[in-house]
């Protein structure tokens, strides 16, 4: 079946026998799940336009099998991911493979949106029943009396009812199958090719979401040879998570229409409104004096102290410059009177990790951010603080410039506190010399642009911030 790599490259690097082994474990039903779906890609002549969206849990590695495009998602988030790329490429034929533990846990509130979309996408659900690949611990699936890891002496109805997802997922309006198959004997596995197949064929037909749910033995954490796991699965599971259909209006579906993506330039522009006319700049080139490809800042301070403003601001200029550049604010518990931050990066030509966790330029607005961010500057960096606040910068690195700024009192003397963010801008700017003045103040029009009267006082802490530091290094 050309669906599968000829040879499986996790395995003795794809040398000998065990390049045409899986990693699942004898009796695993993974295996049998993956050929029907490969059998089913086949048959529909799919191959060239699948892409197969692997989760985390015992199918975390079956993009060594399958010769389709593959996608790695983060634990429960493959629905998420798969509706990514269905909407970026709505003729791609897209499958989110999923386990209980993935699924039904951390990843139950992206399944059901994304099932109550309805756009067309195949699921396929692995219920074992347990969490297999970690060691065996109750799953939202493990029946009442199942012994697993984290229950020693079998689970009780005080962890609640083992989740019915196929039954969950019928109940939505949005997908237009849902069945529920086994593996148990050959019966059941002619049942369980029909179904994967037909879930994809729906999908190849426009005509909306479907799932497949598979139970499926786990031998291992059975404590059971592959015979017996299987006899266990008809005799304790079937009776709970009961056979068939759970859903089905495919007969009466109608190919969906959706927004489809423009990857045109052009089009894109036009209907942001924008110009394809390059911005007017300011900067003779990158601030090549700060690092050679790429300057991180830190902004940080209480919530209500404008960092984050600041930020966008700098993170605006760098792409009207022509730089790359990014904005990653942190809020966390601490947006009002802690210490939230925000962590920006301009690019000469790309920015590879937005984070900073060790700056180039330090902006920090009170006593906290300055003793919790100060020490991670980088050497020769530059820190700037609100010496209205703070008094004792901490230890820094070698050659780091520390220079304190009465943001807060400028900002009082020009009668608005609200501006000391403003006063830190223009510090800033004579401090680092990131970008000219011209460059921030276009920025901060363009911030303005719909409450313009207050631009002119905008300005003015714009320059007390300038004037602030170029009085210091006058010194």
């Amino acid at each position: 079946m050309t669906v599968f790599y000829e040879n499986f490259e996790r395995h003795a690097h794809g040398e000998g026998l065990k390049a045409h082994s899986t990693h699942y474990c004898p009796g695993c039903g993974h295996g049998l799940a993956h050929r029907y779906l490969g059998e089913a890609i086949e048959a529909l002549g799919i191959q060239d336009r699948t892409v197969a969206i692997s989760p985390v849990g015992c199918a975390v590695f079956m993009y060594y099998y399958f010769d389709v495009g593959n996608s790695q998602a983060a634990h429960g988030r493959a629905p998420a991911v798969a509706l990514g790329h269905k909407l970026a490429n709505p003729e791609s034929i897209v499958i989110s493979y999923q386990g209980d533990g993935d699924l039904a846990s951390i990843g139950l509130a992206e399944i059901m949106h994304a099932a109550q979309m309805g756009l067309p996408l195949s699921v396929i659900f692995i219920n074992n029943a347990t969490y297999a690949m970690t060691g065996g611990q109750m799953a939202p699936t493990t029946l009442i009396g199942q012994k697993t890891a984290t229950t020693p002496e079998g689970r009780t109805t005080f962890a609640g009812q083992p989740l019915k997802v196929a039954e969950l997922m019928a109940q939505l309006d949005g997908p237009i199958y849902v069945e529920r198959v086994a593996l148990y004997d050959n019966k059941q596995r002619v049942k369980a090719r029909k179904a994967i197949e037909k879930a994809l064929r729906l999908q190849v037909e426009h005509k909306g979401f479907s799932f497949v749910e598979v139970l499926s033995e786990c031998p291992v954490q059975l404590k059971l040879d592959p015979v017996e796991a299987q006899a266990w699965v008809k005799a304790n599971m079937a009776p709970v998570f009961t056979l068939g259909v759970k859903k089905d209006t495919s007969a009466d579906a109608t190919p969906r229409e959706w927004h489809r993506p423009s990857f045109d330039p052009e089009l894109l522009m036009g209907q942001i409104g924008a110009s394809p006319d390059h911005p007017e700049r300011h900067a003779a080139g990158f601030p090549v004096h700060l690092d050679a490809d790429d300057v991180s800042l830190k902004l940080a301070g209480a919530g209500g102290d404008g960092a984050q403003t600041v930020a966008a601001l700098l993170t605006e200029a760098g792409i009207r410059e022509g730089f790359d550049a990014t904005h990653i604010p942190s809020y966390g518990p601490e947006s009002r009177g802690g210490t939230s931050y925000a962590d920006v990066h301009i690019a000469r030509e790309e920015v590879l990790s937005p984070a900073s966790p060790d700056p180039h330029v330090l902006l920090a607005f009170n006593a906290l951010s300055l003793r919790k961010f100060g020490p991670s500057v980088r050497p020769g960096g530059v820190i700037l603080y609100d010496s209205t606040v703070a008094e004792a910068p901490p230890a820094v690195a070698e050659g780091v410039r520390v220079l304190g700024v009465p943001f807060a009192r400028l900002a009082h003397d020009l009668g608005a506190a609200v501006v000391k963010n403003v006063v830190a801008l223009g510090a800033l700017q004579a401090a680092t010399g990131l970008f000219p003045p011209a460059t921030l103040r276009t920025a901060l029009a363009r911030h303005l642009a719909k409450k313009p009267e207050l631009l002119p006082l905008n300005e003015q802490a714009f320059a007390a911030g300038v004037e602030a530091v170029a009085r210091l290094m006058a010194r």
